[in-house]
């Protein structure tokens, strides 16, 4: 199985950013446990992180020949980018949306996930792990 990983903006400040919301673990280290995690699960994975929305956009058609499943935390993209929606249903690429933070126990605005309706779930709120459940969710399906 391969997975492209997507990281969208301002994710390349954690470890800095409000670490009452997001702690204090780093992208790297968060990119170092996906790729030991599929490592161990036999899944192949690329990841990317970009502030810009083209980028992601860009990303998700160049690898949906290579890719058998997305794994995407949009960051604020999650809650107004019709353009990254309509990617990811264009691809027809299983994806799950991931968060660190619960986005529904944030503000009203963050509640709202414009992705999620293209997606086959959405984890939200267990910080590193809603990535590696992200994966679970990704390999269940995959077996299907």
């Amino acid at each position: 199985m391969r997975v492209l990983v997507l990281h969208g903006p301002n994710l390349n400040l954690l470890g800095e950013r409000e670490p009452d919301v997001y702690g204090t673990i780093t992208l790297s280290e968060i990119n170092r446990a996906i790729q030991s995690y599929a490592q161990a699960h036999g899944i192949e994975v690329r990841i990317f992180q970009s502030n810009h929305e083209g980028t992601l956009i860009d990303l998700i058609h160049q690898h949906r020949r290579w890719a058998d499943g997305i794994l995407i935390n949009p960051g604020a993209l999650t809650h107004y980018s019709y353009a990254l929606r309509d990617a990811i249903a264009a691809v027809a690429i299983p994806t799950v949306e991931v968060h660190i933070s619960d986005i529904h126990q944030r503000e009203p605005f963050r509640r709202i996930s414009v992705i999620r309706d293209v997606c086959i779930d959405q984890i939200a709120g267990l910080g590193l792990q809603s990535y590696l459940r992200g994966l679970d969710r990704l390999m269940d399906h995959h077996r299907k």
